[in-house]
């Protein structure tokens, strides 16, 4: 093959292969959110995200958070934690709002959020985080896996980072209906089927293992579910009779057939939007 037929392939495979990532500008924004096909981050100039102190009935998983949180951002070691539990409860809302206050005491924290989808490209995003002067949670909301599903093994990379180490400028928060990461019944199914059961889904369940905190929501009761209303409605001066209140709520929560943190807010839009308040 002469050196003319190699120079046009060369050519064509620096066409097919994308460009490499610009180096992003994170002092331009707080939070970012990574794409593929091709590489990008994306900055967020304004996260959607509650006050810290409108979310009730979470205290100690706030508190946990927010202390983990700081620490990482003072530049000590911090563990990766997993927010699991009930729909609707706060938990991405948590991470969120505890970034924004963390991130108004140092403002180089940054979020970067990573979809579940995009999981099998996390080695090259830590590659770009890894050479950045700021400090980044690295944030995957509604993590699981399904039984044929190989991305947790791209996860232990940002969890455990193989012999060269999660980077020491990231944390990895991440939130999961499920406390293994997978349904019980593909657990049971795997068990019952495998020849050694004991080490069937090990690797798969483990995984939740990796996280150093783990931070449990469990569904609210109607006191707490009406103490969410309430300070929504004082943080934004809807004014409502106590009674005619309550009652609306309650009977919001019935047709809704549940009770969350999701349910009070969704309760409130509406309760807002019916007194002429605009939520911002």
């Amino acid at each position: 093959m002469d050196d003319q037929a190699l120079n046009r392939i060369a050519a064509a495979l620096e066409r097919m292969a994308p460009a490499p990532l610009a180096a992003p500008n994170f002092a331009a924004a707080p939070a970012f959110v990574w794409h593929v096909e091709p590489d990008r981050l994306e900055p967020v100039a304004q996260v959607n995200r509650v006050d810290l102190d409108l979310l009730v009935g979470i205290n100690r998983s706030r508190d946990t958070l927010l202390d983990n949180t700081r620490r990482f951002a003072t530049g000590f070691k911090a563990n990766n934690a997993l927010l699991w539990g009930a729909r609707g409860m706060g938990k991405s809302s948590l991470v969120k709002a505890v970034h924004g206050t963390i991130q108004a005491e140092y403002p180089d924290l940054k979020l970067v959020e990573l979809q579940r989808e995009d999981m099998g490209s996390v080695a090259r995003l830590l590659n770009h985080l890894r050479a950045a002067p700021y400090r980044f949670i690295l944030f995957c909301d509604d993590l699981s896996f399904s039984h044929d599903d190989q991305h947790y093994k791209s996860l232990k990379a940002v969890l455990d980072g193989g012999i060269e180490g999660r980077p020491e400028n990231v944390v990895f928060y991440a939130t999961s209906n499920r406390r293994h990461l997978m349904p019980r019944d593909m657990i049971e199914n795997e068990r019952s089927s495998a020849i050694n059961p004991s080490e069937a889904v090990e690797e798969k369940v483990s995984l939740s293992d990796r996280f150093g905190l783990w931070l449990g929501f469990h569904p609210c009761d109607q006191d707490e579910y009406l103490a969410m209303i309430d300070r929504y409605c004082g943080a934004y001066g809807v004014s409502v009779d106590t009674e005619t209140l309550r009652a609306e709520a309650i009977e919001w929560q019935a047709t809704r057939g549940a009770r969350s943190g999701r349910v009070a807010w969704q309760f409130f839009v509406d309760l807002a939007g019916r007194n002429g308040v605009h939520i911002a």
